[in-house]
């Protein structure tokens, strides 16, 4: 048992130095600018580490986006996988561990394979590295990770996620794709990659290649000109897609929830029926006219799964009678359209309560709530009033009277008002990657951004004239008096001094109320509070 314990204990210390050595190649937030930051030093990285030749050859479907392009490579994935091909998915960011980034046949990296391929990469980079051409910073080193990765690993496609933006980004080093994709378009990273939607899109155009077909969605005027525009100077066939019929599932339900999922899955079959019958095997491909998508599609499609993006987690904390005393509904939702899709995704499910997607989350995510304990719901459960509370947090380059007011606004116009909403600072920190990426709690945390956001919720939120049995209110003013906050309460909202002081008042809420009450908390804003809230919770 000793030598077990010993032999973990060396290979968490093997992941650490990994995740330190990668942490030194944080330079700073932005992963590029509008000059492309020396955007030819990939280029001579790829030789740096051989793997020309390789990538010449890789079967890549490439897809750019403001929302949506995570969701439409992890459903080109799932289908692809589903037709019998061994696949290689990158995306980000991360929620909880770095190898989530790297997927092969569906499953993240193993930590023994992610160590030998970060030291066989770092190490030559480091070696052949100058002056004049230095170490790539974080996302171009994992993108060239993930490149050393699918090739060794001999994938027969690559499914590629543009980091930011498209034309400087690192994954578009890619030269030869299959196909390019463009999810939906909205304003965000403007700083970086402009004020207009139609510089937004230039931006993503970017990925666009010769002699390389290109699917988009549905896109506002301004950005559908500039799509249409940067295609033809290239002499690329551009072609917008619908969203995915429900019918073509045959009663079955997409695997990632919410109604905008239906778009990214349609572009995702077309992406997928494409690069089919690019590679020589049409026989599997979707024929529009056919009106039958083939089994492989449906299973692709209906079994996909993406963490943190419209997922519902009970939490197990509380679970001792019932699996949905507290619930947390998580969306890293962070630009005003998604921010719309979210709250359109959060009013459908707590109406619903969503107790059969209690069921089927927990089995595929192993959150722990049994089948027999969802059965035992009873005329108690029913009578249970379902209060909502938002968990808010985002980057202080977004502007929360652009995210805000969309959410409140969706979320009211479908007969949901959240009683309370807490604020929360970071979690996470940007200068460290991995498990030691969390921040202590710090008595001295500067709260004038959450003070800030919390402003615009109070001068937005619309009045809740709902009842209040059993002075639910009172309970959550009550409870959040206790708590450790960075300053004076109001009736509606409350700046918690960290995360899991935020976590821990929920938790005391539940339990006060004598389970007489459910809590349903929305955390969004961020991925990266999101992927922190994950990491306290499960």
């Amino acid at each position: 048992m000793v030598e077990g314990n010993e032999t973990l204990k060396d290979s968490q210390m093997a992941y650490e130095e990994a995740l330190d050595a990668l942490s030194s190649l944080i330079v700073n937030r932005r992963r590029c600018d509008k000059s492309g930051d020396r955007f030819e030093l990939m280029f001579e990285y790829v030789k740096m580490l051989d793997l020309e030749e390789s990538m010449s050859q890789m079967k890549v479907i490439h897809v750019a986006g403001t929302k949506g392009k995570g969701s439409t490579c992890t459903f080109t994935e799932s289908i692809l996988r589903n037709c019998g091909f061994r696949t290689g998915l990158f995306t980000s960011p991360h929620l909880i561990d770095i190898r989530e980034r790297f997927r092969l046949d569906g499953i993240d990296i193993s930590e023994e394979k992610f160590l030998t391929y970060f030291w066989c990469c770092y190490n030559r980079l480091k070696e052949k590295t100058s002056e004049d051409i230095p170490m790539p910073h974080l996302f171009r080193f994992l993108a060239l990770l993930a490149f050393k990765i699918f090739s060794d690993e001999q994938v027969d496609v690559a499914i590629l996620e543009v980091g930011l933006g498209g034309t400087f980004d690192a994954t578009n080093v890619v030269q030869a794709p299959i196909v390019c994709g463009i999810a939906s378009l909205g304003y965000d990273h403007m700083e970086l990659l402009g004020n207009t939607l139609g510089e937004i899109a230039s931006e993503k155009a970017g990925i666009f290649k010769r002699e390389a077909p290109a699917f988009t969605v549905f896109q506002p005027d301004e950005a559908m000109r500039v799509l249409k525009d940067k295609a033809s100077q290239l002499d690329v066939q551009l072609t917008v897609v619908p969203s995915l019929d429900p019918k073509l599932l045959h009663g079955r339900k997409l695997g990632l929830e919410g109604e905008h999922q239906y778009l990214n899955a349609g572009l995702a079959v077309a992406l997928s029926s494409t690069w089919l019958r690019r590679t020589g095997h049409s026989q599997l491909s979707y024929v529009e006219q056919s009106r039958c998508l083939p089994e492989q599609f449906i299973e692709g499609l209906t079994t996909a799964s993406f963490e943190g993006r419209a997922q519902i987690v009970p939490d197990k904390y509380t679970d001792v009678e019932s699996s949905d005393d507290l619930v947390f509904y998580l969306d890293g939702a962070h630009s005003p359209e998604s921010m719309e899709a979210c709250g359109r995704w959060f009013s459908a499910a707590v109406r619903h309560n969503q107790l059969g997607n209690f069921k089927n989350q927990s089995e595929d995510n192993g959150s722990g709530t049994s089948s027999n304990k969802l059965q035992g719901y009873d005329n108690d459960e029913a009578r249970k009033k379902s209060v909502q509370v938002l968990l808010f947090n985002c980057m202080a380059v977004r502007d929360p009277q652009l995210l805000l007011p969309p959410l409140i606004k969706t979320c009211a116009n479908n007969g949901v008002n959240f009683k309370k909403a807490l604020f929360v600072p970071n979690t996470s920190v940007f200068n460290k990657v991995g498990t030691h990426g969390l921040r202590e709690t710090d008595g001295q945390v500067d709260l004038s951004w959450q003070f800030h956001v919390r402003r615009i919720w109070e001068n937005t939120k619309p009045c809740d004239k709902g009842s209040d049995s059993k002075g639910t209110s009172a309970v959550l003013e009550e409870e959040s008096e206790k708590a450790e906050v960075g300053g004076k309460n109001c009736e509606n909202s409350t700046v918690f001094s960290s995360l899991p002081l935020a976590i821990k008042w929920l938790r005391d809420s539940v339990l006060q109320q004598n389970r007489s009450v459910r809590l349903q908390v929305l955390v969004t804003g961020s991925l990266h509070l999101v992927g922190d809230v994950l990491k306290l919770i499960k």
